[in-house]
């Protein structure tokens, strides 16, 4: 799994002009499923998004999680976190996850993500979808499992 990881003071995404998701203070994820992922990789990565020390403390410093702000998360699936561009100028996306797998896998992480007992927004997996972010810092974070 990749992660795109923003912090930010807003998000949405909008589906055919509907917003599907919409946050305040938390983080945006963006979510690539390779194909050989799992269900413990998933789990590994919400904790890590959880508990990632990124929000200011009194001080101004990055001493404080996205559970210690009682923040929200807007998840977006991304399969072309995925693309391979190392021949030719079209992205190849053969790493990704096939739909299926994928959407089981992007339903999982949300699902891991609600029992945590936050504010859990989402796009619509495989949807065409607009995003629209106020990224706070910036502070944007890769993370891989």
């Amino acid at each position: 799994m990749k992660i795109v990881l923003q912090r930010v003071k807003q998000a949405s995404v909008t589906i055919d002009d509907t917003v599907s998701g919409a946050i305040k203070r938390g983080i945006l994820i963006l979510l690539g499923i390779h194909r050989d992922d799992t269900k413990e990789q998933a789990d590994f990565l919400v904790d890590k998004c959880l508990e990632l020390r990124i929000f200011p403390d009194k001080e101004g410093k990055m001493n404080h999680s996205l559970l210690d702000i009682e923040g929200a998360v807007l998840i977006v699936s991304q399969f072309t976190l995925y693309g391979d561009c190392k021949k030719g100028r079209r992205p190849s996306y053969t790493h990704a996850a096939p739909p299926q797998k994928g959407e089981e896998l992007y339903d999982y992480f949300v699902e891991r993500m609600r029992l945590k007992g936050i504010p859990v927004e989402t796009g619509i997996f495989g949807a065409m979808m607009q995003v629209e972010l106020c990224n706070d810092g910036p502070v944007t974070i890769l993370l891989e499992k």
